[in-house]
């Protein structure tokens, strides 16, 4: 695998090997052919009166690549599974996965789910585990219907509170937070104003509330004083910033290799930033901006946007980040444009470190860097000269 040239900037020890995956080889468990659709396997379980595995993968988690070296390889396993389940294996960042990971709302790795032969979700596990660990969580997978029961219900009306507490513990149990956050609006739908008293809901708002534009959330980024006081400013601050930002990614639709944007909502969500005064808003417009044009590989629009970040006087764009930008466009990119917009960005860091103008950054945030981002970023204006 081509090794990202801003990974070579950090010359961090890091591997990244591919999956693993038992194919149907050996004893363990046989899993449908690499590129079968979701959609393939429920024909099939339909078919053969079989259940469905799903493993959610990526390519980058250890814990995936564990269990597909180590656990799925394995003769009891083998024999567990494949009398009476259909077996596959989806990438959630290539192909259909990124539409199944939205619509699964799976957002850890790796993630295993049973549905019955139609294609309904049964039950889900998450993470690496031995070989008897597994073949449990399984069978207690295949035949929990608590969370389908609840959903129903939820879906039905019932919003008693004791219930929505219960409903909301097997949600996050299962990480399907976009339903956690419909759930954490309902327990503080009305309550915008006194829940940071009730450290209850007050956790609730904190574990579980990730949408921007829900009333507590945009009363607690207006007034935070009454959540600080309670849990502290810091934790606050954070979980408000993450919200906005995580909120802008979600807009970005991954599909078929491209991607588009809900722009209409993403300037909802500018204009409420701008309501709230959020200090960040530029720059989480800009990093939006950036991931999507990248995704797109709308290289012009990509080194506008990194251009644009690097101009703005209340912005930084540090080395670590110049690096990490200006590595797809030294790796994909065939434009002579954007390749020179990238040049001169980095040709102009690299002067204002020699000159002493700026200093070398050892840190980023919270992570200490052990690189020598100098000698990144001449390697990638090697690349980029070519």
């Amino acid at each position: 695998m081509k090794k990202n040239l801003w990974m070579i900037c950090l010359s961090m020890a890091l591997c990244f090997s591919t999956q693993v995956f038992a194919q149907g080889e050996g004893k363990g468990i046989s899993f449908e052919k690499e590129g079968t659709l979701f959609k393939e396997a429920v024909q099939k379980a339909t078919a053969t009166k079989k259940l469905i595995f799903l493993d959610c993968y990526t390519s980058w988690c250890g814990p995936c690549k564990k269990m597909a070296k180590d656990i799925f390889p394995l003769e009891e396993v083998g024999k567990f599974m494949n009398p009476a389940y259909v077996s596959i294996q989806i990438d959630m960042e290539k192909g259909e996965g990124p539409e199944l990971m939205k619509k699964l709302q799976v957002s850890a790795f790796p993630t295993f789910i049973i549905f019955d032969s139609r294609g309904n979700e049964l039950g889900r596990f998450l993470g690496g585990s031995d070989a008897a660990t597994f073949v449990e969580k399984v069978k207690k997978a295949s035949v929990d219907n608590s969370s389908a029961e609840m959903d129903q219900r939820f879906a039905s009306g019932d919003r008693d509170e004791a219930f929505l507490y219960a409903y909301l513990k097997t949600l996050g149990s299962a990480y399907k937070r976009d339903q956690c956050n419909v759930v954490a609006e309902a327990l503080l739908a009305g309550k915008e104003e006194t829940f940071a008293e009730n450290p209850q809901l007050a956790d609730v708002f904190m574990k579980h509330l990730s949408n921007p534009f829900a009333p507590a959330f945009i009363y607690t980024v207006k007034h935070p004083e009454k959540l600080s006081a309670a849990i502290g400013e810091t934790p606050v601050k954070m979980k408000t910033q993450y919200a906005w930002r995580n909120y802008a990614k979600s807009l970005i639709d991954s599909k078929d290799g491209g991607a588009t944007m809900d722009m209409a909502q993403f300037d909802k969500l500018l204009a409420l930033m701008d309501e709230c005064k959020v200090a960040e808003k530029e720059e989480i417009r800009l990093e939006t901006l950036i991931a999507l044009s990248e995704k797109q590989a709308d290289w012009d629009k990509y080194m506008q946007y990194c251009t644009e970040y690097d101009a703005n006087p209340n912005l930084f764009l540090t080395d670590l980040m110049l690096c990490k930008w200006c590595s797809p466009v030294a790796v994909n990119c065939t434009e002579a444009g954007p390749k020179q917009k990238a040049l001169a960005l980095l040709q102009k860091r690299i002067d204002d470190l020699k000159s002493g103008r700026l200093q070398p950054q050892t840190t980023q945030g919270n992570m200490k860097l052990s690189g020598n981002l100098m000698a990144g970023m001449e390697k990638l204006v090697e690349v980029l000269s070519k």
